[in-house]
């Protein structure tokens, strides 16, 4: 049996209802909208170290996605405002 400890953490982002236009704005302003890219450390054409891309490394990327998706459409739906420079 799996104990999955970030459970209540998982809940508790699941569970946001997005109700109110300041704060659909201020999770998309916060949340961005592409998991940050890799990147390699290298001195004098040689390889340090990699450091792989950021959304891995977050066990709760999943549930912050959805969170910023329905931010946007709560502000596309129920506020009818363009959401393309969060896009």
């Amino acid at each position: 049996m799996k104990i999955d400890c970030l459970k209540p953490f998982r809940n508790l982002i699941n569970s946001i209802q997005i109700e109110n236009k300041n704060l659909a704005h201020i999770i998309c302003k916060l949340i961005p909208n592409q998991c940050p890219f890799e990147s390699e450390v290298r001195i004098f054409n040689h390889l340090l170290f990699s450091i792989p891309p950021l959304c891995k490394l977050n066990p709760l990327y999943e549930e912050v996605i959805a969170l910023r998706f329905r931010a946007l459409c709560f502000l596309a739906d129920n506020c009818s405002e363009n959401i393309s420079q969060y896009c």
